[in-house]
């Protein structure tokens, strides 16, 4: 059955026809062996029967081919219009032989078989009309054809009825095909409104599936995206039972803000669509990879563990391999977590954050590879957890403390100044690790109230310590990039009176990747009330020299890991010239980690005035730190 506006126009006339002509053939069939049998004792043998059975007979077949089934080669338009024309063709020669051999028996009988002619043509005419409804050339060659022949006949036989008849016949065939017209002129123009409605349905359809395809296309990389992701994630636990397993990843470019502040946005959009397609050309048809958003991207693995690993092992691979972009050639490193399900969760939230986990000990612990969570990590995980809650219960003022390790010249071990180091005493933990402190202070929101907790302790200190002591106070990178803190601080330093010049803010080189800019301009806001600044842990971060030629800075402070190395040759001459480029920037030095008198001998030999370590002095309280200076005021007054 054809649907309003499915199919072209010439199709819809076909599948309409299909279903009126085979009636056709059957009316001409009918009425045509009615006639031959009221004439079969008044004309001859041939017109009675020879030639109603010829035309019978090719009705029949024609009314066989119309009612066959419709195949998809019979919609095809091109062969369509052909079908019509023929079909046209047909009806006039059909029509021409029909009332032909009607007026041919009108020559036999009286006034009744005259009448049976007369009705036979008027039923017959009228009844292929209405039939030819959707094919109205034909319709009207068939009445023209009929009717014109009928009408010059009676006019021939110059009988006044059968004149009226033709005439009356005529009439009443041009009302109908003008109804009929109107009828087809209708059936065309809701042919057409269907038409445009499908095509404008149609249109809706593909802008949505457009639309959808755009909402879970990244529009920088042309990668699926955040939304996309987890979509198939949540489809994928919807239907996979809990004995298949998969892996979702997440990889996270490192060095990437650099490259994006050095050489513009444009280069980092750039960078990230090279970057993006490399990915999807080697992600294989078992993954899919997708941009989550900034620099971070997605991993699922329709594989086992191993065969996941592999897969973002060769995917970091490939983001670490050089771009040109441009005249310029830049690289980036990226490290990767990954969450195995089910052993590792079996929810979608879970096992993002299980993979996340493992991509922040990636990019702490092992930057540049590829980490698997893991019951270690599940450790670390509950370790944080418990240590963040507590945080959240404790009260800061009285479980927070400072210890003091003194920094001494190597010469004479005189002490010269000291460093804060920051100690929580939990009720519920023990003693917790400042790094752990710090980090749990960042993700619970507190970061600024320890600082301020502590640096109020530290001015307390300061005002307690002979003139001549410095005193150097850390800052975390949070810290740093907080202007609310640098101004706490700033306000608490200005009300505690206390003399700026013996104050030394420390910081770490690797908090300063993030943001060196704000780095820099929350540094130069400390050193302009007098204090100084120093950069500890020099040479673990990766970007030492433009750390020491863009930031305001009075001293570095050579990382602990150096120290070991003050035994062998190559390690004294890597010292040295770390020493020789901080002495050419007109900057003091510090070397840590001092652990044994031969260090000491060594840091002394390579030229440092200023050292640091448990050979020197260990972490002490304020009462240990004031008696340690009392007693070395009283051997110098006796030495002299």
């Amino acid at each position: 059955m054809n649907r309003a506006g499915q199919h072209p126009l010439p199709v819809a006339q076909y599948l309409r026809l299909r279903e009126q002509i085979p009636a056709l053939y059957g009316l001409l069939s009918v009425n045509a062996a009615v006639l031959a049998y009221t004439h079969r004792h008044l004309a001859p043998g041939p017109l009675v029967l020879t030639i109603p059975a010829i035309m019978i007979t090719v009705c029949m077949i024609r009314m066989l081919v119309w009612m066959r089934p419709v195949s998809a080669k019979d919609l095809d338009v091109t062969l369509v219009q052909p079908r019509l024309r023929r079909t046209v063709l047909l009806a006039m020669v059909l029509s021409v032989a029909y009332v032909c051999w009607a007026l041919m028996l009108d020559q036999y009988g009286g006034p009744y078989e005259h009448g049976h002619v007369a009705i036979f043509v008027a039923v017959t005419v009228l009844g292929c009309v209405f039939c030819l409804t959707f094919l109205p050339l034909a319709a009207l060659l068939v009445a023209v054809c009929v009717l014109g022949t009928f009408l010059v006949y009676c006019f021939l036989q110059k009988t006044e009825v059968l004149v009226a008849i033709a005439l009356n016949i005529s009439l009443v065939t041009a009302v109908v095909l003008k109804i009929l017209r109107d009828y087809y002129e209708s059936f065309v123009s809701l042919e057409k409104s269907q038409r445009e409605l499908q095509d404008e349905r149609r249109q809706a359809h593909s802008l949505s599936e457009e639309n959808a395809r755009l909402a879970q296309t990244d529009s920088l990389t042309g990668m699926p995206n955040r939304r996309y992701f987890f979509a198939t994630l949540e489809g994928l636990l919807e239907r996979t039972q809990l004995e298949e397993t998969f892996t979702i990843g997440l990889i996270d470019l490192d060095r990437f803000k650099p490259i994006n502040d050095t050489h513009g946005h444009a280069h980092g959009d750039r960078l990230l669509q090279v970057i993006g397609q490399r990915m999807m050309n080697l992600c294989p048809d078992n993954a899919i990879v997708a941009r989550l958003g900034g620099d971070e991207f997605g991993l699922i693995v329709m594989d086992s563990p191993k065969g996941a690993e592999r897969i973002a092992q060769t995917l970091c691979r490939a983001v670490q391999e050089q771009v040109r972009i441009g005249d310029v050639l830049v690289s980036v490193g990226c490290s990767a977590g990954l969450a195995v399900y089910p052993e590792t969760a079996t929810s979608a939230d879970l096992l993002f954050d299980r993979a996340d986990f493992a991509l922040y000990h990636a990019k702490k612990e092992k930057r540049g590879q590829c980490v698997r969570f893991s019951d270690k990590l599940e450790y670390l995980i509950r370790s944080e957890q418990a240590i963040d809650a507590a945080l959240h219960s404790a009260d800061l003022t009285t479980e927070l403390s400072l210890v003091y390790q003194p920094i001494a010249a190597t010469e004479s071990l005189e002490t010269i100044g000291v460093e804060c180091l920051a100690r929580w005493a939990s009720p519920t933990l023990g003693n917790v690790s400042p790094e752990l402190l710090i980090a749990s202070a960042e993700r619970a929101g507190r970061a600024r109230e320890i600082a301020l907790i502590l640096f109020d302790s530290a001015l307390d200190t300061l005002r307690q310590l002979p003139a001549s002591l410095r005193m150097s106070f850390n800052l975390s990178g949070h810290n740093l990039c907080d202007s609310d803190t640098i101004t706490a601080l700033l306000e608490r330093l200005a009300a505690s009176e206390c003399d700026t010049s013996r104050l030394l803010f420390e910081i770490t080189e690797t908090s300063l990747i993030t943001d060196i800019d704000g780095a820099e301009a929350a540094l130069q806001r400390l050193r302009d009330t007098g204090a100084r600044i120093a950069l500890d842990d020099f040479g673990t971060g990766y970007s030492s020299l433009s750390s020491l030629h863009k930031l305001p800075l009075d001293m570095v402070k050579i990382d602990r890991s150096f120290s070991a190395r003050l035994g062998d040759a190559s390690g004294r001459r890597l010292i040295t010239a770390i020493r020789n480029l901080a002495r050419s920037l007109s900057l003091e030095c510090v070397i840590e980690g001092i652990e044994t008198e031969d260090q000491l001998i060594s840091a002394r030999l390579a030229g440092f005035a200023l050292a640091q370590g448990y050979f020197i002095a260990r972490p002490m309280s304020l009462p240990s730190l004031l008696a340690r200076i009392q007693e070395n005021s009283a051997a110098r007054w006796s030495a002299a």
